[in-house]
């Protein structure tokens, strides 16, 4: 302790040791309310470093199921793509082999030696919706059944003829005739394997009704393709086709 003496002559004692004591209680005070203070800020910028942390992972796992959905889409589309591809290659190798060889029928005579040893063995018809040249299923069916016999019929042909009812122009009915006698023609090349240069093919658009078109039932019926399996009765088989090739388009309808 030390002690003072003032001009009365009183002495004072200044405690040194308590100053300090003070000095000391107040820096401890001011540390802990910093403390109480950045305690709390360190420890939500903590949490939010682990969070950053989270959302980064997630993140990343999100992009990589991303690119991996992505990836998947663009293989399963190329995929389709080249099976689209394929079935059009196809489709257009099947019309290619029906274009290379088809004949007329009306010059059947002309082109088919001994033509007159060939004898019907069967037949089938099928018929189109108005003014449509496009097979449906029970068609499909009906020509499926019929191909099965030309496996077991040797040095045959197939005369197909394609008919319209009346309602329409004449040109417009030739056109539409001929079109569904190429479907059929398409079909039985493309399913059954049947060669090109066995079908002779016309339309005769209104020409020849097989039932009156003054009812809508007799339409329904001449809107039709026949076709006649003919077989030659002695075993040979028919001569090459002298005539030019007629060239079947798409079936646009």
């Amino acid at each position: 302790m030390i002690r003072i003496k003032s001009q009365s002559g009183t002495l004072y004692a200044v405690s040194v040791l308590g100053a300090l004591s003070l000095l000391l209680t107040t820096g401890c005070s001011t540390k802990n309310y910093v403390r109480s203070q950045t305690t709390p800020i360190i420890q939500h910028t903590n949490e939010l470093d682990d969070a950053t942390a989270t959302n980064n992972r997630n993140i990343h796992d999100v992009n990589q199921r991303a690119q991996a959905g992505i990836q998947q889409a663009q293989t399963s589309a190329n995929t389709a793509n080249q099976q689209a591809q394929t079935a059009g290659q196809s489709a257009n190798q099947a019309q290619q082999s029906a274009q290379e060889a088809v004949n007329r029928a009306d010059s059947l005579g002309s082109v088919v030696a001994n033509l007159d040893n060939y004898k019907q063995v069967a037949d089938v018809s099928v018929t189109f919706a108005f003014d449509k040249a496009d097979l449906n299923k029970a068609d499909r069916a009906q020509l499926d059944v019929f191909a099965t016999q030309l496996s077991e019929t040797k040095s045959y042909i197939l005369e197909v003829t394609g008919g319209t009812d009346s309602v329409g122009s004449a040109a417009y009915n030739y056109d539409l005739s001929q079109r569904r006698a190429q479907a059929v023609v398409q079909y039985l090349a493309a399913q059954h394997n049947v060669p090109p240069h066995k079908f002779y093919l016309i339309g005769i658009g209104k020409d020849q009704e097989v039932a009156p078109n003054s009812t809508a039932a007799g339409r329904a019926k001449n809107r039709r393709v026949e076709v006649q399996l003919l077989s030659n009765m002695t075993g040979q088989p028919p001569a090459a086709p002298q005539t030019s090739q007629l060239s079947v388009p798409a079936n646009n309808q």
